[in-house]
């Protein structure tokens, strides 16, 4: 299942950034200016923009930031020239990860990032070692939903708007979809008043490794240590761990 996975790019992902906004700024204004150089910069012709833009609202990144980093992105304003490379690896007990970076210097990415996997017991593999592991879906993430929406219709609406997998699970309401279907998907939540999450397309692995505490707490290390890297954007990993282990880890015991 993806929701370990997920639950290093979300639970985890998210304690860390909340201890580090400016890093996390910097990150999301990265993704604008790229997404808004890679197509139009009007987010309602460009769903790579538009998912973008939600984020960095969704962190409180300021207006007139985001408004630069389009306009930078659009060719209006002198800035940085940020292209998208994917790099892949392996952690401890041969869980697969791979990480999605965003940088103004190639060298200097594959150089940082080679060394956080080594220094975490990792290895770094060529292109398409990993790659295959995972695919390209479109996830909406409900959290906290409003006590008068039904929640046996809601799910009904998602499947109808071409949801292929729910799992739900503390609070939360996650569906997978085709990356195709992901507008109808969020449009579908929105127009039952409920505001997404998160909708975007991400990557869910075809498998997972069960791994035990000793082990988790090295792929966790790793994955924090190449999330803190300026130029990671994201990181996905194929590993299935006891929620019981998870609590222990998030608690530092």
């Amino acid at each position: 299942m993806a929701g370990h996975s997920e639950w290093a790019n979300k639970k985890f992902r998210k304690e860390r950034q909340d201890r580090k906004k400016s890093g996390v700024f910097s990150k999301l204004i990265k993704e604008v200016t790229l997404q808004a150089r890679n197509g139009d910069p009007n987010p309602e012709n460009n769903s790579g923009l538009a998912q973008a833009l939600e984020r960095a609202k969704a962190a409180n990144v300021p207006k007139d930031s985001i408004d630069r980093a389009i306009k930078r992105g659009a060719g209006e304003l002198e800035g940085a020239a940020y292209e998208e490379i994917t790099y892949e690896g392996y952690a401890s007990d041969g869980v697969a990860v791979l990480v999605r970076a965003v940088t103004d210097n190639r060298n200097r990415a594959a150089a940082d990032i080679r060394h956080v996997f080594s220094k975490h017991g990792g290895n770094m593999v060529p292109a398409g070692s990993v790659a295959w592991l995972f695919e390209r879906r479109g996830i909406v993430v409900l959290e906290d939903l409003p006590e008068d929406v039904d929640h046996d219709e809601l799910e009904m609406a998602l499947i109808e708007a071409g949801a292929d997998d729910l799992q739900a699970g503390g609070g939360t309401l996650e569906a997978f979809c085709a990356v195709s279907a992901l507008p109808a998907l969020s449009a579908a939540v929105q127009a039952m008043g409920v505001t997404p999450t998160r909708a975007e397309v991400t990557m869910v692995p075809k498998n997972t490794v069960h791994i035990g505490e000793t082990s988790a707490g090295k792929v966790l290390r790793l994955i924090d240590a190449l999330d803190d890297n300026e130029d990671v954007q994201e990181v996905f990993a194929n590993f299935d761990v006891d929620d019981d282990v998870l609590e222990r880890l998030e608690s530092g015991e």
